[in-house]
């Protein structure tokens, strides 16, 4: 028992530490800008497409309504009778002065079927600074301009996005977003914070092609589930910087029902153990509810350090979602958070068993550096 009290003691005092560090994390964020613009960078973007997401059509059409002087938008689908393909079409017709180019890939020779699209539209894009964006991804106008700013120095080699979950009507989707919007960015904040930015994150990245030649293109990617996290590693490790970009842009996260949504997440669960094991055992800390409970459970009269590390959790919370995303939702559904907490904890404590993972309709076997591969 006095073991099991030292040990509660220990997290518990190191989620408050935790919690309390992403403040500072999130001001050292929001001061950081880059400089106007001295001179227009062309910029190709690349949209790999699969099927209608909700919101598909608003989602692409922020890109061809960029207010940027050059750019082209390259979209991929894996075949021509992909629904996407309608809706691309008309966002032609309807933009006739952007430079838009549908891609149809056919069926990759890989695992990884959104880095074979990358690299398809690589191969035809036209300019150096290379923009990649999942479909469920809405921005801003300015968002290619703000990129263009920040890669005016020559040592970034990769600019990658923070995004803002925006959730569907179900209520799984509304506390995966409220998760996204608080833990998620927050363990992100506080890396950078104190070890700067060796990865990346997914949903809009953007790199410089030599770079993107230098750590060899996507062919050390093509295997790798978190593709994004191994680029993001191996362009820090080839001495280019990582940018966390000032640019916040909208993750449309969709409204998944209970099951799809926790396979979902128990995928991302596994692949982040494989990916940065240290930092995954790591999260405990960011568990405060579920420690403070624990902590109860075994000593009641710690009610108040409990307290405490609730306290600091709703800080963090209302600091990461409300002054770094200004997302008005967390706040309005602030009682979720517990809720939230506790889903997490479970899919955390789930991502250390099993190798299985489902993705858009296939069953993978990940391996133990993050690899995966169709499971027979």
């Amino acid at each position: 028992m006095e073991l099991t009290s030292a040990i509660l003691l220990i997290l518990l005092a190191g989620s408050v530490a935790y919690a309390l560090l992403t403040i500072p994390a999130a001001r050292s964020y929001v001061r950081a800008a880059p400089p106007a613009l001295a001179r227009v960078i062309p910029i190709s973007v690349l949209k790999p497409l699969a099927g209608v997401d909700e919101g598909l059509e608003e989602n692409l059409r922020s890109f061809f309504t960029q207010q940027y002087g050059e750019f082209e938008i390259l979209l991929a689908v894996r075949h021509a009778d992909d629904p996407a393909v309608a809706i691309v079409e008309k966002l032609q017709r309807e933009f006739p002065a952007v430079q838009a180019q549908l891609v149809v890939t056919g069926h990759p020779p890989y695992p990884n079927s959104k880095v074979f699209k990358l690299e398809a539209m690589v191969k035809l894009a036209r300019h150096d600074i290379l923009v990649m964006s999942d479909s469920d991804i809405r921005v801003s106008r300015r968002l290619l301009e703000t990129v263009a700013r920040e890669f005016q120095d020559p040592s970034v080699g990769v600019v990658t996005c923070p995004y803002r979950a925006v959730a569907g009507a179900s209520i799984w989707s509304q506390l995966e977003a409220i998760g996204l919007n608080t833990e998620f960015l927050g363990g992100v904040l506080t890396q950078r914070f104190l070890n700067g930015m060796d990865f990346a994150l997914g949903p809009t990245l953007a790199i410089r092609r030599q770079v993107l030649e230098k750590i060899r293109g996507f062919d050390h990617l093509k295997n790798y589930l978190a593709e994004d996290f191994v680029l993001g590693k191996r362009v820090a490790a080839s001495g280019a910087s990582v940018v966390l970009s000032c640019e916040r842009i909208e993750h449309r996260i969709g409204s998944q029902r209970f099951w799809p949504n926790l396979v979902h997440r128990l995928r991302w669960a596994r692949s982040t153990r494989r990916s940065r094991p240290a930092g995954y055992v790591g999260q405990v800390f960011a568990h405060s509810l579920p420690l403070a409970l624990a902590a109860c459970a075994v000593r009641p009269h710690w009610w108040g350090l409990a307290a405490v590390a609730l306290a600091a959790r709703g800080a963090s919370a209302a600091v990461v979602a409300g002054w770094v995303l200004h997302d008005s939702t967390t706040g309005r559904n602030w009682w979720m958070i517990p809720i939230q907490d506790l889903l997490s904890a479970l899919v955390w404590i789930a991502g250390f068993f099993g190798s299985t993972i489902h993705w858009r309709g296939q069953t993978y076997s990940l391996l133990p550096d993050g690899r995966f591969e169709l499971k027979q």
